[in-house]
């Protein structure tokens, strides 16, 4: 069966109609993610992605289930109460774009209509981009100010620094669209970071990746001990719920479709990302390979700490641009990093 969007979709039905049998405390569910676009694979490769909301705090927040080698369902959990004011959720810079325009394949009763109408209502304005933006940055700056103070280069470390990382790329593109796809992430990071005045941006988020060591050979060569990281962390009860066996050609053949197309570099945020969180799973005794790899792309010890200095300018830079954005639209004096002052 050809791997299109509606045969996605017919697929999560299904799976819906199973789960609703025997869980009742479900009280909508939605799908949102690449599905959604029309042009879901990457490689050769999907994931189907859907949010249940339950009327009480769910047992597992993230669930994988298998589909086929290609396609598996990515299943987050949400509890009724995170819905609860909508008018806040439009400011929220994950539920806020998610809520804006997915698609409903299931609810027990008044639920969805509701929310996305207060989600919907000036979700467009510029105080509610700005809002979005600045919660982002807002959580960089903790995050950074947290690793500065440091002086460790283990996984929860660089796992940090990575989160540090996302939030300032989201806090430029979330600007003109929702949250980075995981393996579109520096994909579509360009384009965003264009729309909101600054293509330089794209060039500087791949410098904290350490773009400047990549090339093919290079990232063939990592692919072997990066695959066997994540499929020794795989089984273990504490990883990351995005480290799943049902997951690995998810995002092989997504390396492999990058590196084919030439551009080798997009695999870097998905490849360190991944390969950092199963590294987090494991014993110091099998962090080796993670931590010679993450030694030549310059992201451990003083190379972090390199890498730290020029975030901080980066984090400036992105901060004055959304002040740029607050004048232009006759709100900076009433709104600047991101508090009202008057």
């Amino acid at each position: 069966m050809p791997i299109t969007s509606d045969a996605l979709i017919r697929i999560a039905k299904e799976h819906i109609i199973q789960v609703i049998r025997n869980d009742k405390s479900i009280v909508a569910i939605y799908l949102i993610g690449s599905v959604l676009t029309g042009d879901p694979l990457l490689g050769g490769a999907t994931d189907i992605d859907l949010v249940f909301v339950h009327d009480k705090t769910p047992k597992v927040k993230r669930e994988i289930v298998p589909v086929s080698p290609e396609v598996h369902l990515d299943i987050k959990h949400n509890p009724r109460p995170e819905y609860d004011k909508p008018r806040e959720l439009r400011v929220h810079p994950w539920l806020g774009p998610e809520m804006w325009n997915p698609m409903l394949l299931y609810e027990t009763g008044p639920f969805f209509e509701y929310v996305q109408a207060g989600v919907r209502d000036k979700f467009h304005d510029p105080v509610s981009l700005l809002q979005r933006s600045r919660t982002n940055l807002g959580h960089a700056r903790q995050l950074w100010s947290d690793l500065f103070m440091g002086e460790e280069s283990d996984p929860p470390t660089l796992l940090k620094y990575l989160k540090t990382v996302n939030h300032v790329a989201n806090a430029v593109a979330i600007l003109n669209g929702p949250v980075l796809a995981e393996r579109r992430f520096l994909l579509q990071f360009p384009e965003r970071a264009e729309a909101a005045g600054n293509k330089g941006f794209a060039n500087r988020l791949l410098y904290q990746l350490g773009e400047e060591y990549v090339d093919n050979e290079t990232i063939l060569g990592f692919l072997p001990v990066w695959e066997k990281t994540f499929i020794e962390a795989s089984g273990r009860s504490k990883v990351d719920g995005r480290i799943h066996k049902a997951r690995l050609a998810y995002y092989k053949k997504a390396f492999e479709a990058m590196i084919e197309s030439g551009n080798v570099t997009a695999v870097l945020w998905p490849l360190l990302f991944t390969w950092t969180l199963a590294a987090f799973a494991l014993p110091a005794s099998k962090q080796a390979t993670w931590s010679s790899a993450f030694k030549f792309f310059g992201l451990l010890d003083d190379g972090l700490q390199t890498k730290l200095e020029t975030l901080s300018t980066f984090m400036d830079d992105v901060d004055e641009t959304l002040n740029m954005l607050a004048a232009a639209n006759g709100l900076d004096a009433i709104y600047r990093d991101g508090r009202r002052v008057v």
